[in-house]
């Protein structure tokens, strides 16, 4: 090989290297312009999350969010009209609380929460996900999105605290906003299957070597009143679970007969031993599957609910 192919190859490599690194610096420019202090360009994208690496932390955006239909939600319509309701006092600049959404799982906590993007994002709100450990550094967060022109809801998925944890009590005054006055334009929104966030053994309301016994329930529950607004999602019955698997079938334009679709859906809930939203999503998903190998359905609209 001479000595001009090699330098032929290198200079190949080098303008390759060039282009990546352009679409790499486009790509960084979209997404951090230029002044942001390392803020992402908010009008560019709707979700966010907090991610963290060693001491430092950054909002980072999601390219492709979940954007959930509130309309595909069914059987809740008390949750979400609550829910619609609060977001578009926040988003209107109206006073709002944050928000506790607990119950059974499956049944559209976290999809209620998602769905508020879809119908807000275009008068300004934007949601950064956060996990439970990173509701520590809520002072961080709420310092970057202060003065930005969004209202931001903070989401927390399954939020709960095993026994003898303590990372409760910094998260109590967190939500209370602490010396610090809370930005009136961010809330939190978490999700939980615990209606208080946190294990009540038996002892707690016997005693269990508590002198005041009710001292220390009280301060179990006062984690739980920080949000404002707590909405309860129940167990699904028979008919609910139906109604929503036949809600589902019919957005999808499945040929099956609506007694064979319901039976089906029972065996369904019978083997997976629950009632929900996910499960009757997980079943549609698998019907879908099986209608399509046998050549029935040609196009598959993906759908889902997640908890």
């Amino acid at each position: 090989m001479t000595k001009g192919t090699r330098a032929g190859e290198a200079g190949d490599i080098i303008e390759r290297l060039e282009r990546i690194m352009d679409r790499v610096e486009t790509v960084i420019t979209a997404a951090f312009p230029a002044g942001s202090q390392g803020l992402p360009n908010f009008g560019a994208y709707l979700a966010f999350r907090w991610e963290r690496t060693g001491n430092r932390g950054q909002i980072v955006p999601v390219e492709y969010p979940d954007l959930v239909d509130l309309d595909d939600l069914v059987g809740i319509d008390h949750a979400k009209l609550e829910l619609v309701r609060n977001t578009e006092q926040f988003v209107d600049g109206y006073p709002a609380n944050n928000v506790l959404l607990w119950g059974e799982r499956g049944n559209g906590k976290s999809s209620c929460v998602k769905g508020l993007l879809g119908k807000f994002a275009s008068r300004g709100l934007r949601m950064v996900e956060l996990q439970r450990w990173d509701l520590l550094h809520l002072p961080d967060i709420i310092a970057l999105l202060r003065d930005a022109p969004y209202r931001f809801i903070l989401f927390c998925d399954d939020l709960s605290f095993a026994e003898g944890e303590v990372d409760y009590r910094g998260l109590k005054t967190l939500l209370d906003g602490g010396v610090e006055a809370r930005p009136a334009n961010v809330l939190i929104y978490a999700t939980s299957n615990r209606r208080h966030l946190m294990p009540e053994p038996m002892a707690d309301n016997v005693g269990g070597g508590e002198i005041h016994p009710e001292e220390a329930v009280s301060e179990k529950l006062s984690l739980s009143d920080r949000f404002g607004l707590t909405i309860g999602f129940s167990t699904f019955n028979q008919e609910l679970f139906l109604a929503i698997v036949e809600h589902y079938a019919e957005r999808l334009g499945l040929p099956i007969d609506r007694e064979e679709l319901r039976r089906e859906a029972l065996l369904w809930a019978l083997y997976s031993g629950r009632r929900s939203g996910r499960s009757a999503s997980q079943f549609i998903d698998d019907l879908t599957g099986r209608l399509r190998i046998k050549g029935n359905l040609r196009d598959r609209t993906g759908m889902a609910i997640k908890d």
